[in-house]
């Protein structure tokens, strides 16, 4: 077993000294569950790489298979086409869960989950992992809906670019409970406490041109983002 599979292996991601939480470090966490957890339930990551001095984070859709995480786009894409370069990047997911209403505006947070990635992004070449990215990516969007669609021909496979992020360096944030407030503030005539946020789906809205004949998927109904980033974990399972 080489060094790159001992490290894919570990339950723990190992910190280092760009991904260790450093800000009230009781609230990191380095198990890979953890952050595989995050990583499937969240749908856009931020991206943030430097080019000629300049700094830029663009927002992307991605999608994960068991060790690698990947993002895809144009041939023209100026942040694909940097980062093929040897780049280092730094990407970020982040799930907010609560506004947290303290007594005190300072005290005032919120309860989240988030994932900071660092590493070099690699260009897919073969076309079979840069399929199965694709299916990643369509999956973790809505779980069951590659099945349901028309694979990518030739001329778009040849016009998308896809790039693979090892995940070898990472770490997750996590804030959990209720507000923390001075000691003082705790009586005080004001209202603390959580406000729940999570994210959910309306009702589907079919298309113009879709034929009446066509009914709604099965998995478009009671859409829930928790149980599509289970069921992605269990597909990413049975891949060997």
């Amino acid at each position: 077993m080489n060094n790159f599979e001992s490290e894919h292996n570990q339950e723990k991601f190992t910190s280092t000294q760009r991904s260790q939480i450093k800000r009230i470090p009781q609230r990191g966490n380095y198990d890979r569950t953890t952050i595989y957890q995050i990583l499937d339930e969240g749908l856009v990551c931020h991206v943030g790489f430097i080019v000629d001095n300049q700094p830029f984070v663009i927002p992307t859709a991605y999608g994960r298979i068991n060790d690698k995480l990947y993002i895809h786009g144009s041939p023209a894409s100026r942040m694909l086409r940097s980062l093929i370069g040897s780049v280092e990047v730094c990407v970020t997911v982040t799930l907010i869960d609560g506004l947290v209403l303290a007594r005190s505006a300072f005290h005032h947070s919120m309860n989240y989950r988030s994932v900071v990635i660092f590493g070099q992004a690699e260009i897919v070449r073969d076309r079979n992992e840069k399929l199965a990215a694709l299916k990643a990516f369509t999956e973790h969007i809505l779980p069951g809906r590659w099945d349901d669609v028309r694979q990518p021909n030739p001329q778009e496979l040849q016009g998308t670019m896809v790039l693979a992020l090892p995940l070898i360096e990472a770490s997750a944030k996590i804030r959990t409970g209720m507000p923390i407030d001075d000691e003082a503030d705790y009586n005080l005539p004001v209202w603390a406490g959580i406000l729940p946020l999570q994210l959910t789906t309306g009702n589907a809205i079919p298309d113009t041109k879709l034929p009446q004949k066509i009914a709604l998927p099965a998995y478009l109904n009671n859409c829930d983002r928790e149980a599509a980033s289970l069921m992605h974990r269990t597909t990413n399972s049975n891949i060997e």
